[in-house]
């Protein structure tokens, strides 16, 4: 019971996080405390707007790679999901390994969008790091206790993106590069090999 509340928190976060990083762009000037705050009431609004959008699974799923490829910092975070092997990529295998990740982003926690109906997120402050902003928020899912969601956002690419985001301490773009990190390993470190199966996964 106790690795299902976990696993409801974790997918939660990251589909929050994956339209986070989409939904609403800053224009090309500073981004603000009251900015990044901003940015994660609007995604708060966004993502219930698509929970209760009544599409179909894969019309949510392709409403969500679109977002995602328009607004978020989608080859900042397969390059760092990708670890130290992006290095040995030549530039045509990073372009496949991007697009395949943001498909294999978007299935993976698009499909677990219904099973967040009813959830509420507060954002409760913002505080200046180096990188940006650090946006705190709590978020309460049906039959569980609140829990802390740390949002973090950065406007490096000319507007305000996220770019990573922390569950009661756990980094979970680090988490997607455990993950993609022992999928690489089961095949051999073949990155073609890899492409070609997170275009069929998630």
């Amino acid at each position: 019971m106790q690795n299902n509340i976990l696993n409801r928190r974790k997918f939660f976060a990251t589909a929050l996080a994956g339209v986070l990083a989409t939904s609403l762009p800053f224009p090309a000037f500073a981004l603000t405390e009251a900015g990044a705050k901003q940015l994660v009431n609007s995604v708060v609004s966004d993502i219930t707007r698509v929970i209760d959008s009544g599409k179909s699974e894969n019309a949510m799923i392709r409403d969500f790679e679109k977002i995602f490829v328009q607004y978020g910092d989608v080859p900042i975070m397969a390059r760092y999901a990708l670890g130290a092997d992006a290095r040995a990529a030549s530039a045509s295998q990073m372009r496949q390994f991007t697009k395949a990740f943001q498909g294999y982003i978007s299935r993976k926690y698009g499909r677990r969008f219904r099973e967040f109906i009813g959830g509420e997120v507060t954002v409760r402050n913002a505080r200046k790091i180096k990188a940006g902003y650090e946006v705190r928020t709590s978020v309460k899912l049906r039959g569980s206790s609140p829990f802390d969601v740390t949002f973090l956002v950065s406007d490096k690419s000319g507007r305000g993106k996220f770019y990573n985001m922390f569950i009661e301490g756990v980094n979970l773009l680090l988490t997607e590069r455990t993950e993609i990190g022992a999928m690489l390993d089961a095949r051999g470190g073949d990155l073609n090999r890899l492409i070609k199966d997170l275009n069929r996964s998630g």
